[in-house]
């Protein structure tokens, strides 16, 4: 359908003051043009990128601080009171190839309850309900919030075919939210983007379609939850983390659409759990978190004050689990970690040993037949180099134990380790980065041993500054080629497709 961008709902009705208050009225360049959009959390509203683009016809628009200073009027369904909120959009974040974008607001809105995002697309012949700020019938720009009844007459990819009973979608519904009611819930299935304008004021008399395209939302979840949670991720006191673990703890895996998570344990003993996104941006990795340890009250302890190193392990049935090493060298195996928290805890060394005190780092990969990524690999002070194949079933029983590396003067500078995927043989690879920043794969570990090595960052590089690191899939998810990387000044740092050929692009996840 050819139309024109739609920019009140005309023949609508105009809506009370208790209800639809997530509904928003835009101000774009000081007039130069009016939205409306919906609050889908309490810093972000979703609406049309045409809104904010140079050509709303061609709603193409460039992520960062909107073009036209644009302010943003929440929970005020009737514009001349005084309810709600008033707030400036800082930032708007499109999503490619369709007419939606996400503005995020100066500050959090209060008093009111976003609207969620509905996940199951609208069907042939639903009924929706859309309401706007925009132009009615009567009123150029009327003061109250309108809505109307449309029924979807076809679903396509990315957007919505819709007509209105007795209303069409006029200037200044723009973004406008179309809502799916049902059992008392309330949710964005699309929003609007262009409309006939039948029987909108201003529009020739002899117009009379009611008909209008929305911009489906309705697949659009996990980018919506991915760009949300980005202040939140970014905001976090990165210079205070001290170890990082990857691995599928909220579902997903190889090849899905969920990508990995990461854990990490802070330098208060809080340990948190990163959610991987199902976005494939590399800027923007993880899309929400969950508390798995509380840092200790003042006076108390936290058994996570002594974790030493962790690393991530897959025993199979079910998510990823975590290995431990304790300040007092005892050495734990969690069979399975979740949002919420440990499980299938299994000591693996005892408390005050002699032995595991003088580990220096582990990582866990698929080194052996094997498949599950259950081998230790472990450093020593002495500069060995072990593995203990299928721990699940051996633990790290001296007999299942295998020598990589025996005692030397070169390996005590191993200091940080990973397991990854990065050049493609049947075992896994690991990855070394040494004190003088230099960074060496080592291709195909397995129980014979080390086969070769490859730099991929050279001596005295800014890898001297690494201060935690871990390999993970956080891109494709394909495999565990990408490296995250946390600086001694507390940035952090994404490199996609680490590989033979280096560490090629990094990406600042943290500035």
């Amino acid at each position: 359908m050819a139309g024109v961008p739609a920019y009140a709902v005309a023949g609508g009705t105009a809506v009370s003051g208790g209800t639809y208050t997530f509904a928003v009225k835009l101000d774009i360049g000081d007039g130069k043009r009016s939205c409306s959009g919906a609050l889908v959390d309490k810093q972000w509203v979703l609406t049309a990128a045409g809104c904010f683009a140079d050509d709303p016809k061609s709603p193409k628009v460039t992520e960062g601080a909107p073009k036209w200073k644009t302010t943003a009027t929440v929970g005020r369904t009737d514009l001349s009171g005084s309810a709600g909120t008033v707030s400036d959009v800082t930032q708007v974040v499109p999503y490619p190839g369709r007419d939606v974008v996400m503005a995020r607001l100066a500050k959090p809105v209060s008093g009111v309850t976003p609207v969620a995002v509905a996940s199951a697309p609208p069907a042939q012949g639903e009924e929706l309900k859309v309401i706007g700020f925009g132009r009615t019938k009567t009123e150029w720009v009327p003061d109250k919030l309108h809505a109307a009844a449309f029924t979807v007459d076809a679903v396509q990819d990315g957007k919505l075919e819709i007509t209105g009973k007795s209303a069409a979608v006029c200037p200044g519904d723009t973004g406008g939210p179309a809502l799916r009611e049902s059992g008392g819930r309330v949710e964005v299935a699309a929003v609007n983007s262009t409309s006939w304008q039948g029987g909108c004021l201003g529009t020739d008399p002899s117009e009379t379609r009611t008909g209008a395209v929305d911009a489906r939302v309705d697949d659009l979840g996990a980018w919506v939850q991915q760009v949300r949670y980005r202040p939140t991720f970014a905001a976090a006191p990165w210079e205070k983390a001290t170890h990082i673990a990857s691995g599928y703890f909220t579902g997903g895996s190889a090849g899905g659409t969920r990508h990995m998570d990461m854990i990490v344990r802070w330098n208060d003993a809080e340990v948190t759990l990163y959610q991987g996104s199902d976005d494939k941006d590399p800027r923007h990795p993880f899309s929400a978190e969950y508390q798995l340890a509380e840092p200790p009250k003042p006076g108390e302890k936290s058994i996570w004050q002594y974790a030493t190193q962790i690393t991530s392990a897959s025993f199979g049935g079910g998510t990823d689990g975590l290995v431990v090493r304790w300040s007092d060298g005892e050495l734990t195996q969690y069979t399975h970690v979740d949002a919420k928290g440990f499980h299938g805890e299994k000591q693996l060394a005892k408390a005050k040993n002699t032995l595991w005190p003088h580990a220096t780092q582990i990582t866990a990969g698929r080194y052996s037949a094997d498949q599950q990524r259950d081998d230790l690999l472990v450093t020593w002070d002495d500069g060995r180099v072990t593995l203990h194949p299928d721990l699940d079933t051996n633990g790290v029983a001296d007999k299942a134990q295998k020598v990589l590396v025996n005692k030397n003067t070169t390996w005590p500078h191993a200091t940080q380790i990973s397991a990854g995927e990065f050049t493609g043989k049947k075992t896994m690879d690991l990855l070394v980065r040494w004190s003088d920043g230099e960074a060496t794969l080592y291709p195909g570990v397995d129980t014979a041993g080390l086969h070769g090595e490859i730099n991929v960052r050279p001596q005295k590089s800014y890898w001297t500054n690494a201060t935690v690191m871990s390999a993970g899939a956080f891109v494709a998810n394909d495999r565990a080629d990408d490296v995250i990387v946390r600086w001694a000044n507390g940035t952090v740092s994404l490199y996609p497709g680490v590989d033979a050929a280096g560490t090629h692009q990094e990406i600042k996840i943290v500035e």
